[in-house]
C-alpha cells in the first residue's frame, strides 16, 4: 500500500532549504530538475534523524538507488524562497521502500513527490534487508505497514 498522506503524529522530517540563484532558470523560477535534489536532501535527513546515516547502510553493504521518482508541481518557487521539504517513509518491503514528500513555501503547498528505492548490495544485486533493519523501518509506518 502506498501511503501518500502524512497522518498527524507520524514520523517525518522537515528539511529547510533557501533557493539559490543558480537553481533558477531564465524565467527566474526554480528549474524542475532541482526538486528531485530537494527530495534527496530531505530523505537523507530523515534517515539520519530517525534511523541511521546512509553511510552506515553503505558500511553494512547496502545501497538504496532510486527506481522511480515523481513530482507534482503546484506553484513555482523563486530565488530566496525558503522551502520546507517534509519527508516520510510511505511503505517498506523486504527489498524495497518508498518515501513521500510535501514541499511548502510560507505554508503554501508548492509540490508533492514520491520516490521508490531498491535495496541492493555493493555488486548491484537486489537483497533483503536484515530483519532488524526492516523491523525498524516498519516502525515508522504505524498502521500502514506493507508485507
Amino acid at each position: 500500500m502506498r501511503k501518500r498522506v502524512l497522518e498527524p503524529g507520524e514520523i517525518a522530517t522537515t528539511y529547510r532549504h533557501t533557493v539559490a540563484f543558480y537553481e533558477t532558470d531564465a524565467m527566474g523560477i526554480v528549474h524542475h530538475s532541482n526538486y528531485v535534489r530537494y527530495l534527496e536532501l530531505a530523505r537523507v535527513q530523515f534517515m539520519a534523524e530517525h534511523d541511521r546515516p546512509y553511510t552506515e547502510y553503505v558500511a553494512r553493504g547496502f545501497h538504496m538507488p532510486v527506481t522511480r521518482v515523481t513530482c507534482s508541481y503546484k506553484k513555482a518557487c523563486r530565488f530566496a524562497d525558503a522551502i520546507e521539504i517534509t519527508a516520510w517513509l510511505a511503505w517498506a518491503r523486504h527489498a524495497s521502500l518508498g518515501f513521500a514528500y510535501r514541499l511548502t513555501v510560507a505554508g503554501q503547498l508548492v509540490c508533492t513527490g514520491e520516490s521508490d528505492h531498491a535495496i541492493i548490495d555493493a555488486e548491484g544485486r537486489p537483497v533483503r534487508l536484515p530483519p532488524d533493519m526492516r523491523e525498524r523501518l516498519h516502525g515508522y509506518l504505524g498502521t500502514h505497514e506493507d508485507a
